[in-house]
Order: C-alpha cells, then structure tokens, then sequence
C-alpha cells in the first residue's frame, strides 16, 4: 500500500494546475493528486480565450496540459464533476455525480463567477457571459446565425469580446458604465486613442450608460438591450462581462472564513483550516483577490513550497501590469498611472503615429506608467515600478525607454 499523502485539487484552472506543477518539480513522489474540474475540458490558457473567438486560434491551440500529462504524471483527473460537499472531519471531497475522494490536504482553485447584471431580462436565451470555452463556442455559434450583439462591459474583457464579435461578422455595441473605457487601466487620454481605434474596426459605443432590461421578443430570446434613459440597442446576443467575483460557494459551505475571496496567510493556507490552501482568483491575500496570471504564478511557487513541506515561501503579495489581447493594438499599464496632488507627471505625444506615454513619478521614483501605440518599454518600467529605486539620473530621459539611458 501507498503511504504517499493524498492531495486533491478542486478547480482544473490557470492557478491550480500551475501549483501542481511547481509542486512536482521539488517534490514529485509526497503525494497522490487527484484534479477534479467543473469543465469537460483539460487544464487550458483561459487568457487565450479572445483569440480563439476572433478566429485566430483554435480550442485546441489553447489546451496547456492535455490528458495524457496528468496520467503522465500519475495524476487522477475528474472532468466535468464540479465539487459540492467537503467534509472536514472525515476529510472527503464529493462530486456532483457522487464521486468521493478523500485527502490530507486540499488546493482550492475555484476561481470566479462572472458577474450577472440582475436586470429584467437577464435569464433570456442569448444572455451569456465569457468566462470559458463553453461560452466562447455559444458566442461563435451565434455570430453564424444573428447581426447585432451588445456587449455590457468596456474593461479588457468586454472590448476582447466585442473585437472577436466585430471580426466575426457582428455589428457590436459595447455598453459601459464608466466615463471612457478601460478606466481601471487608462486615463481618458489613452483611452480616447483605444476607442477611436476601435471604431475604425467598426464597433460602437455607449459611453456612461445604465443598462436598465434586457428585451424579450416574445419567443423567449434577447432582441434588445435597454437603457435607463430609455434607448433601445437592438442584440439578438448580449454578453454580460461586467466583472467577475471570487468563487466561494463552496468555501462558505465548508464553513472557510470568507471576505471577497477565501481569506488566506502568506503560506496560501485558508486561515480557517490549515490542512486546506487557496490560490487564484478564488483567494483573497491581504485584501486583494487577483484576476492577472503573474500573481496567480507566484502564489503558485510558494503553495507548493509549503505543499512539499519545505515551509520557507512566503507570498507577499503582487504588483501587476495590464495588456490588452487585441490583435494590433498595444498598451500597457502598471502602477499608479492616474497620479495624484503629490505625483508628477511626464507626457509624451505623437499623434501621426497614435503615441501616447505618460510617466507618474513620485519623487524620484517611477510608480505608475500609461502607454498606448508603443509599449515596448513596458517591461523596463514594470521594473523601475516594482524595484522603486531612484530615477533622478534618468529624469529627462526616462520617457525615451531604456535605449535613450547613458550607461
């Protein structure tokens, strides 16, 4: 008989599977893994969902672990079982369909739920979210068939869904509640050069609007979107990306200590039970629940540090940077890009080439970076962003990129 320790894996995503390979790389004998995952698919690349709707790639091009790397691995994975019962006492996990496991430590990488407006009209057939594969195939197969779609959303992941909807064919308009698009990741500078961009591929915008109902058209489909000033948006699609949140249903079930996330320490252990770890967008780590893959990663390598028993990772916590997955437009953000009475700012603009950099420095540091039509450099101010460490030499140059530095 095996003496080897039992983890089970509830959530075959991003974060999870990621963990379970760092984990195999120091450690690859401690346990059994057994994965068990709500979709029927394998371990994927969720990000790359908007280019699998724009038909620049294909499902299978996104597959990141196929099946033959778990049994590969000696891993036991559940596809298509979604868990709905721990017990903690007896230390078993229960699946939709009654599958039973039972465990020594569990890795809880639930991720989120989409955020469903709760309009009239919400639960109309052609009311979807875009959160996985299922759903990007429902919107592909109802570009094929129908003309107007609305998307309720103008963050990253409504403009990815409306230019893949616009590339398929679609007239779209994209509904937002905020002043310009993107505001959590452009100022209204940026952000103006982003729609202007994206008009000129033919998507339409309703800018600080209220989505009030869904319309039905009397056969129990979406024909329009309303807004609270009454304007009607025909949609015979409308895709509902107005957020995500942290997917707890079933670690509030389990009587884990909850707080827009499972509430975890810097080891990745629930706070409530220390046999039981959290990572993802599922977690929540000092207050902050993440939805980037580079947090997702770090929690990743220190869980399974301590999932191995070395015990000496701590995850203090992720600064984060943002692209957008349009095919032929670039920008990027990190940091504090907005400033405040205490920042300063340096602007460069080119508008014959659609250019925009604007650099915040606090002091004489870097601490937030917006650009738009070249991001380049980026990375380079990620670094400065992250390092915080003195920009006075480079000031007058800065906004110029590493190349412009004297060495």
């Amino acid at each position: 008989m095996s003496q080897r320790k039992k983890l089970v894996v509830i959530g075959n995503g991003m974060a999870g599977v990621r963990t379970v390979e760092e984990l195999l790389k120091i450690a690859p004998d401690l346990y059994e893994i057994t994965v068990f995952g709500a979709e029927p698919h394998p371990n994927y690349n969720r990000i790359m969902l908007s280019p699998v709707l724009a038909g620049e790639q294909t499902v299978d091009d996104i597959i990141l672990n196929p099946v033959d790397w778990y049994a590969a691995h000696g891993i036991t994975l559940h596809m298509g079982k979604p868990i709905t019962a721990v017990d903690r006492q007896r230390r078993t996990v229960t699946a939709a369909d009654g599958t039973q496991a039972a465990y020594d430590r569990i890795l809880l990488a639930t991720g989120s739920q989409p955020f469903i407006l709760p309009v009239p009209g919400h639960d109309l057939q052609g009311v979807i979210s875009y959160r996985d594969i299922a759903d990007t195939l429902a919107m592909i197969e109802a570009s094929s068939v129908y003309r107007h779609a609305v998307v309720i959303g103008g963050g990253l992941l409504g403009l990815e869904a409306a230019n893949g909807l616009t590339m398929r064919g679609m007239s779209v308009t994209v509904v937002h509640l905020g002043p310009w698009l993107l505001e959590r990741q452009l100022d209204r500078e940026a952000a103006q050069l982003l729609q202007a961009n994206l008009a000129q591929r033919g998507l339409h915008f309703a800018l600080d609007a209220h989505t009030a109902a869904c319309l039905d058209d009397g056969q129990g489909r979406v024909r329009a979107v309303q807004l609270k000033d009454g304007t009607e948006i025909p949609a015979d699609l409308v895709v509902m990306a107005a957020g995500v949140r942290p997917d707890v249903r079933l670690a509030t079930a389990m009587g884990l200590q909850c707080n827009r996330g499972v509430l975890v320490s810097d080891t990745l252990q629930t706070l409530t039970d220390p046999r039981i770890y959290a990572v993802g967008e599922c977690a929540n780590h000092r207050g902050t629940a993440y939805g980037l893959v580079a947090p997702l990663y770090e929690q990743a390598v220190v869980c399974a540090n301590h999932l191995a028993d070395f015990g000496i990772g701590r995850y203090l916590g992720s600064q984060v940077s943002t692209k957008l997955k349009v095919t032929g437009i670039d920008l990027f953000s990190a940091g504090d890009f907005m400033g405040n009475a205490d920042t300063q700012e340096i602007v460069l603009r080119d508008p014959p080439r659609g250019v925009y950099k604007k650099l915040v420095l606090q002091g004489d540091r870097l601490v937030g970076a917006c650009l738009y039509g070249d991001i380049q450099d980026g990375g380079w101010y990620f670094e400065l962003i992250k390092d915080g460490r003195s920009i006075a030499a480079q000031r007058s140059t800065l906004v110029f990129g590493p190349d412009a530095q004297a060495h």
